[in-house]
């Protein structure tokens, strides 16, 4: 038998063996490097049509960073899920770490808003406020909150600055100082988490999301 002949036919079999061993090990994500935080972060769609795609990609940043969860609109303080969401849950949950560890939060939602927040701004932003007797009550269901929300962003007057503008220019940083005392998590608040180092990058690819979805249906329009 000529071993030499075997061991030179040998070697390439093993190395191409060897090869699609660790690019399947790559693949599977166990060649221990870290996973990229920015494609764990659970952040579908929102559920209200239309609107500017940079505004639609801030608020699901916004998500991103206080409701990370597959039912971010459904979710409480501290991740438990309601089912009933035909007005705003209220309910308090005891905040167990942070600077107001102790005291309680009604945040809920995608946007984790507060109650008296909630009620403060659904009767300006709020499309179909319901009327019961001599008071109106307002829907907390998903695509309400997006509605809600996204005409808050847009009011100039609020923030002071105007909000979609900045992003048109590319200043994120600024935008989200402006908002991080209305949500703490976004980077120059002071309940930053995980995620809130990550923001500008999970916007930027969201924003592409946006970019390419408002093409897509300007381009269904145009051939219907």
């Amino acid at each position: 038998m000529d071993f030499k002949g075997t061991e030179k036919l040998i070697a390439p079999i093993a190395s191409l063996l060897a090869f699609v061993y660790l690019f399947q090990w790559y693949l599977s994500g166990e060649l221990g490097s870290r996973p990229d935080p920015v494609f764990k972060v659970k952040n579908p769609p929102l559920v209200m049509k239309g609107g500017d795609p940079h505004l639609r990609a801030l608020m699901r940043t916004i998500s991103a960073s206080e409701a990370n969860t597959k039912r971010p609109y459904a979710v409480l303080y501290g991740g438990k899920h309601v089912n009933d969401l035909s007005r705003h849950p209220e309910i308090c949950v005891t905040i167990v770490n942070g600077p107001n560890k102790g005291n309680c939060s009604t945040a809920a939602g995608r946007y984790q808003i507060i109650n008296t927040t909630w009620y403060n701004i659904a009767p300006r932003y709020h499309p179909k406020p319901m009327q019961i007797m001599f008071w109106n009550t307002y829907s907390f269901e998903a695509e309400y909150q997006d509605v809600v929300v996204y005409r808050w962003l847009s009011d100039s007057k609020v923030w002071g600055n105007d909000i979609t503008k900045l992003l048109r220019e590319k200043k994120l940083d600024k935008v989200l100082r402006i908002l991080s005392p209305t949500w703490t998590s976004l980077g120059y608040g002071i309940e930053t988490n995980s995620v809130s180092p990550y923001l500008p990058r999970i916007y930027n690819k969201l924003l592409q999301e946006e970019l390419k979805a408002e093409q897509k249906s300007a381009s269904q329009l145009r051939f219907k």
